[in-house]
C-alpha cells in the first residue's frame, strides 16, 4: 500500500461510520444494478409469452435455496396473474418490478454518494486545518528557504486535488468492483460457457491501462511543482509591482510567466491525452467482447437446440444477458478513470504531507515553564549563531538589566537585527543561552516569552482590514478606548480621527492607503496596547523620512518610558537617550557606553556618528 495513502487514514477515522455507509450503500446499488437487469428476463417472457409456469406456492426450505425460491415465488405471481387477470396484468407487475429495482438502485447510488460528500468534505477541512495550523506553527528559518506561492499551492490545490482524485478509491474499491462481480455471478447463472469470453476482456484490458497510467503520478507530481512556482511568480510580481514597473521590467516577468504556462501545457496535455484514453479504450474493448458475445450468443438463441428442440438460450435471457455485459462496461470504465485520478491524488497527497511532516525544530520542550512576569534583567551569555556557514554572532554577551534602554549599532551585516530574531525565538542559538530573569528562555512557552516582549520592525506589517482590527492584534478584546489611548501613545491619533471612518476605516492591502511614518505609528500603537514589559525596535525609523521620523521618535519615547527596551538602530537620533549604546562590527562588541562616553572614545562609534551612516 502507498505511503500516502496510509497516512489519508487518521483524517479518515472521524468520518469512518460514512465510509461504512458509503460501502453499505454502495454494495447495494451494485446489488440493484445487476437485478435491474435480471428483472427484464420475465418482462420480456411475459411478453413473448415464453414465462415459466409454476402453479403452485414455493415453500422456504433454507438460506441456500433462497435464490430458487425467490425465482420460483415470482413466477408463481406471474402465473396466477396472468390465470385470473389476464396477460396484461402479469406485464404491469414486472414492469413495476423493474421500476422499483432502478428506485431502489438509484436510491442507493444517492445515499452512497451522500456519505461520500460528507467524508470528503470532511477530510478537506481538517486538512486544510491542519495545513494552516502547520503553515503557521513552522519558523521563519523554514519559509527563507521556501517560495511562498508553492506553499499557498499545496494549501489550496493540493489539498483540493486530494479530496477530488484521493476518494475515487471508494468507488475503485468497492462500487465497481462489487457491480462486476454481482453482474458476473448473473451472467454465471445464466450462461457459463458465455461468461467464459468476458473474463479474457477483463485482465487484458486491465494490463493496457495499467501500462498506459504508469507515467501518470510522476508527470501529476511535476504539474504540481509547476503550478507552485506559476502562484509563486504572480504572488512575487503583485507584491513588487512597484519595482517591476519602475525598472520597466513587466517583460521579463511575462516572460517568465509565459514560459511557466507552457511548461503547465504540455504537461496538462501529456497528461489529458492519458486520461481521455482511459474511457474509450475500455469502452472500445468492451464492444469487442458485446460482438463476439453477440455472435456466440446469437448462435445459441438461433441455431443450437437442445433434444426437446428448444434453443440452448432463449431469447429474452440473452437480451438480458447482453444488458449485463454491457453493465460491466461502465464500472470498466470507471475503474480505469479513478485509477489515474487516485494517481493524480496520490501525487498531490505527497506534496501535502512533505510539509505536514516537517520537524518544527523551535517547539516547546514539555513541562515548557509559563512566565508572566519580567523581573530582573535579560542576558545573553557567550553566544554564538550562524545562518548557513559563516557566523554572525561570536561568543556574544549583554545583560539588558530591567528598565534600561539598550541600543544596538553597527554597520549592516554586524549581527544586530539577528538579536532580535533570537530574542524572540524565530531562531534558536547554536551555542551560548539566552535569559530571561535567569531562566533559559527554551525552557519558557514561547506563548509566554512572545507575550513579555513586543516587537516594532522596519517594515510595517500591517493587514487588509480596519486600523481597529490591526490593533487589536496586540491585545484581543480590547474597548476602543484603550485602542484610541494606544493611538494617542504612539502619536497616530491625530491622523485617525480625520479619516473618514475613523478606527474603522479599512487601510487596504499592507497599509498601502496610508503613508510610511503613518503604518510605523499604527504598529507602534499594536505594540503599545499589548503593553509588554519589554520592548525591541528592530530599525523602526530607519526607512522614515526625516519629517515623519520626528512624528514616530516622539512615538517611540512615549513607548519606551518605564519599559525594558532594546533599539537595533541605524539613525543616531533613536539612540541619544540610551541608558547604554553597544557597538557591533562582525558579530562583536567592540565599544560600549553612553552616547557622550563614547563620543570621548573617539573611535567606531564617533565615526559612525560623523558618518551619520547607521546602515
Amino acid at each position: 500500500m502507498d505511503d500516502n495513502l496510509k497516512k489519508i487514514f487518521p483524517f479518515i477515522k472521524p468520518y469512518k461510520s460514512h465510509v461504512f455507509w458509503n460501502v453499505i450503500y454502495n454494495i447495494l446499488y451494485a446489488l440493484f444494478s445487476t437485478l435491474s437487469f435480471i428483472a427484464l428476463i420475465p418482462m420480456m417472457q411475459v411478453l413473448f409469452d415464453k414465462s415459466e409456469k409454476i402453479t403452485e406456492k414455493p415453500v422456504y426450505t433454507s438460506i441456500w435455496e433462497i435464490t430458487k425460491f425467490g425465482k420460483d415465488y415470482l413466477y408463481y405471481n406471474i402465473t396466477h396473474l396472468q390465470i385470473t387477470k389476464g396477460p396484461q396484468y402479469a406485464l404491469l407487475f414486472v414492469v413495476a418490478l423493474i421500476i422499483i429495482t432502478f428506485l431502489f438502485k438509484n436510491l442507493f447510488n444517492y445515499l452512497a454518494s451522500n456519505h461520500l460528500m460528507h467524508l470528503k468534505n470532511g477530510v478537506l477541512k481538517d486538512l486544510r486545518n491542519t495545513m494552516y495550523n502547520k503553515i503557521i506553527d513552522l519558523p521563519i528559518s523554514y519559509y527563507s528557504e521556501k517560495r511562498k506561492g508553492d506553499i499557498m499551492a499545496r494549501m489550496l490545490g493540493d489539498v483540493g486535488e486530494v479530496q477530488n482524485s484521493f476518494f475515487s478509491i471508494l468507488e475503485l474499491i468497492v462500487k465497481e468492483p462489487m457491480t462486476i462481480i454481482f453482474t458476473i455471478g448473473a451472467m454465471f447463472a445464466i450462461s457459463v460457457k458465455l461468461t467464459l469470453f468476458v473474463f479474457i476482456f477483463i485482465p487484458i484490458s486491465g494490463y493496457i491501462i495499467s501500462l498506459v497510467g504508469k507515467s501518470l503520478k510522476s508527470k501529476s507530481e511535476r504539474i504540481q511543482y509547476e503550478g507552485g512556482f506559476l502562484i509563486s511568480i504572480v504572488e512575487e510580481s503583485l507584491s513588487g509591482l512597484k519595482v517591476v514597473k519602475s525598472y520597466n521590467a513587466e517583460k521579463n516577468f511575462k516572460t517568465k510567466f509565459n514560459d511557466s504556462v507552457m511548461r503547465l501545457l504540455k504537461l496538462s496535455n501529456s497528461i489529458g491525452r492519458k486520461n481521455n484514453l482511459a474511457s474509450p479504450f475500455s469502452e472500445f474493448m468492451g464492444i469487442i467482447v458485446i460482438a463476439t458475445l453477440l455472435w456466440f450468443g446469437g448462435n445459441m438463441v438461433l441455431v443450437e437446440h437442445l433434444p426437446n428442440g428448444k434453443p440452448v438460450f432463449e431469447a429474452a435471457q440473452f437480451l438480458a444477458y447482453m444488458g449485463l455485459a454491457y453493465n460491466i462496461l461502465t464500472p470498466a470504465k470507471s475503474i480505469s478513470k479513478a485509477n489515474y485520478a487516485v494517481k493524480s491524488g496520490l501525487a498531490a497527497a505527497q506534496r501535502v504531507f512533505e510539509v505536514l511532516e516537517v520537524e518544527n525544530t523551535i517547539s516547546d520542550k514539555p513541562n515548557a515553564i509559563i512566565k508572566e512576569s519580567f523581573d530582573k534583567n535579560i542576558s545573553l551569555e557567550q553566544i554564538t549563531f550562524k545562518y548557513e556557514k559563516e557566523n554572525v554572532l561570536t561568543n556574544f554577551s549583554l545583560d539588558v538589566p530591567k528598565g534600561k534602554t539598550v541600543a544596538l549599532v553597527g554597520q549592516s551585516g554586524s549581527g544586530k537585527s539577528t538579536i532580535a530574531s533570537l530574542l524572540t525565538r524565530f531562531y534558536d542559538v547554536q551555542e551560548g543561552n539566552i535569559k530571561i530573569d535567569g531562566i533559559d528562555i527554551k525552557d519558557m512557552t514561547m506563548n509566554s516569552l512572545r507575550g513579555l516582549i513586543g516587537l516594532v520592525t522596519q517594515d510595517s506589517i500591517l493587514f487588509n482590514d480596519t486600523i481597529k482590527n490591526n490593533i487589536l492584534i496586540g491585545k484581543e478584546g480590547a474597548t476602543d478606548d484603550e485602542i484610541i489611548e494606544a493611538l494617542k501613545v504612539a502619536n497616530a491619533y491625530e491622523f485617525v480621527k480625520d479619516l473618514p471612518q475613523g478606527i474603522n476605516t479599512n487601510i487596504g492591502d499592507a497599509g498601502n492607503k496610508l503613508s510610511g511614518g503613518q503604518k510605523q505609528r499604527l504598529n507602534i500603537a499594536r505594540a503599545v496596547l499589548k503593553n509588554p514589559p519589554i520592548m525591541i525596535l528592530d530599525e523602526a525609523t530607519s526607512a522614515l523620512d526625516t519629517e515623519s521620523e520626528k512624528f514616530v521618535q516622539v512615538a517611540l519615547e512615549n513607548m519606551m518610558q518605564n519599559r525594558t527596551s532594546i533599539v537595533i538602530a541605524h539613525r543616531l537620533s533613536t539612540i541619544q537617550k540610551a541608558d547604554k549604546i553597544v557597538v557591533m562590527q562582525k558579530g562583536k562588541i567592540v565599544e560600549q557606553g553612553t552616547h557622550e562616553e563614547l563620543l570621548a572614545l573617539e573611535g567606531t562609534y564617533s565615526k559612525l556618528v560623523f558618518m551619520q551612516s547607521f546602515e
